[in-house]
């Protein structure tokens, strides 16, 4: 049998995919998405970030997941609702790592972000697929902020505290730096604490060869 094929194959599309435990972090998810995204509009580039619903993000702590897409062409599987090839994995708590498979689907080369103090060899252990993962990044985002969680609406829709005011700001200036998705400076314009991207950005630990 033929082997099964994405419906489209974008070359310079960048997908993120962040997860989170649902309600308390969802806005931290929801935070690196939209700010990675935003900042690469900044950039001029094509760009989406939503959140899955489907993952039921109303109930408490059940893994959930936020997306962005990012490209310097118009974005062609807009209307596909899940990323199924990310190139960007980000884990807003290292718990996420056991029992779900937050690799499913990477592309090779790929990175994973985690909000830990732990090495990422230490992370690297509870993966059971690191054969497209190019580089692991660590940053201890609960350290250098507090979580800003808006319980007035799960989607954000009456959400008024703004972009990147707690870990999210951390991790985002993390993946800027393992990744050059987008440049710092973008980052930074979007967030209301451009201090925690800088923070993000400069204690990132980024370890490469797990896919050897």
């Amino acid at each position: 049998m033929p082997e099964e094929q994405e419906l489209f194959v974008e070359k310079d599309l960048v997908q993120v995919t962040v997860w989170c435990r649902g309600v308390l972090h969802n806005k931290e998810a929801r935070d690196v998405a939209v700010a990675l995204a935003e900042a690469a509009g900044r950039e001029g580039k094509y760009i989406q970030a939503w959140e899955n619903y489907v993952d039921l993000p109303d109930r408490v702590h059940v893994p959930v997941r936020a997306y962005a897409r990012i490209s310097p062409n118009p974005i062609e599987s807009k209307y596909i609702y899940e990323n199924e090839s990310p190139d960007i994995v980000v884990l807003i708590t290292e718990d996420l790592i056991k029992g779900n498979d937050v690799l499913k689907g990477l592309k090779p080369g790929g990175t994973l972000v985690v909000n830990s103090k732990r090495d990422p060899a230490y992370i690297a252990k509870f993966l059971t697929d690191t054969s497209n993962l190019k580089a692991i990044v660590c940053v201890d985002a609960a350290g250098a902020a507090e979580a800003q969680a808006t319980l007035s609406g799960a989607e954000g829709a009456t959400d008024a505290t703004g972009i990147g005011g707690g870990w999210a700001a951390v991790l985002a200036g993390a993946v800027a730096k393992a990744t050059g998705v987008v440049e710092l400076d973008s980052l930074k314009q979007v967030t209301i604490k451009p201090d925690l991207v800088e923070i993000g950005y400069q204690q990132a630990v980024v370890k490469e060869g797990f896919n050897s």
